[in-house]
């Protein structure tokens, strides 16, 4: 009796002992977002809404900035743990010489659309050239994609002009004012001009077909990225964030689109829930099945930021030092 009453003891101080080696280092989180409502960003608002961040034992605060690039300058200078935003960030601040680092993979294909006034002339990509175009912030993954499309025209990021308009209720302000010509933007915000014909979509990337036929191959987009010394400092509190998206990622394969109306708030609807259920419908097929950066994705984004952007052409970045992959791997094995 007394040496079953020890092994139980035993086991009960061990099973303790292993809980209390994986708590997070870290439990107060703060993660950087550019436009927390788009639907590029929906897992963050998913793993916050079900309660997969608490499950986890964290308490994250999320700041919403006006785009990507003001999320990742927050990481930069410090004012933020981590970012959820576009891969290509990790690309470029490896070639800067700062080790910053994706640990899930949250989008598979950008999910950008590019819509074109249908009052403007538009016969193919050179006719972006002289146009004011919007994007969610200069420097953003919105932007990028643009320059890329212009590049792939013969023209350079100066011959248009980039407007940034934030996300939601600005953006769409912006173009039925006649502020913008061109839209390059994200879900629910393409779908409410589409549908108001305000633009034509002439380049897509909320679908794989989209994608390819761009970039040629895939291309990822969102990602939870953060410095190499945070995910050295605080591991196990990286591997709590890792789970809580994973989780996230699992939850949103079988979720229709009325269940993701019914979780996020309230405001994300711009006040047309069926408009949004559309749109949540056309991004789903965009975020990642498995959190896993695909080998030949990173590839086609390291091409894309090299094909417009001089500082990056002779850059000798190590893709693999732009994803840790461990943190996911072991998610995947405790998460059915």
């Amino acid at each position: 009796m007394r040496l079953i009453k020890f092994a139980a003891a035993l086991a009960a101080l061990l099973a303790s002992a292993s809980a209390f080696a994986q708590a997070p280092e870290k439990k107060n989180i703060a993660l950087g977002v550019g436009g927390k409502a788009l639907l590029y960003y929906l897992p963050l608002t998913i793993a916050e809404r079900k309660g997969f961040f608490k499950e986890q034992g964290l308490d994250v605060e999320i700041t919403d900035f006006a785009g990507g690039a003001k999320s990742l300058q927050a990481l930069v200078g410090g004012s933020v743990d981590v970012v959820t935003g576009a891969y290509e960030h990790t690309i470029r601040m490896q070639a800067k010489g700062q080790d910053i680092r994706a640990v899930i993979e949250l989008g598979r294909f950008p999910g950008i659309g590019v819509g074109v006034k249908k009052d403007r002339k538009w016969s193919g990509p050179a006719d972006f050239k002289g146009m004011k175009i919007g994007v969610t912030a200069p420097g953003s993954s919105t932007n990028m994609l643009m320059n890329f499309v212009m590049a792939k025209a013969g023209l350079a990021p100066s011959d248009a002009s980039y407007i940034g308009i934030g996300s939601a209720q600005s953006a769409l302000a912006a173009i039925q004012k006649g502020e913008i010509d061109a839209i390059s933007h994200l879900e629910p915000v393409i779908s409410f001009l589409e549908r108001a014909g305000e633009v034509n979509v002439v380049i897509d990337t909320r679908t794989e077909e989209g994608t390819r036929a761009l970039f040629g191959g895939s291309n990822p987009a969102a990602v939870l990225y953060m410095r190499k010394s945070f995910i050295d400092a605080n591991p196990n509190t990286v591997q709590a964030l890792t789970k809580a998206f994973y989780k996230t990622l699992q939850w949103l394969k079988s979720a229709s689109a009325e269940d993701i109306a019914a979780t996020v708030p309230e405001e994300y609807l711009l006040g047309d829930k069926s408009l949004y259920m559309l749109a949540a419908t056309k991004s789903k097929p965009s975020y990642s099945l498995t959190g896993v950066l695909d080998p030949a994705g990173m590839q086609s984004t390291n091409d894309m930021l090299t094909k417009f952007d001089p500082e990056l052409k002779d850059a000798k970045v190590d893709l693999a030092t732009t994803f840790d992959g461990r943190f996911v791997a072991k998610a995947a094995q405790s998460v059915k």
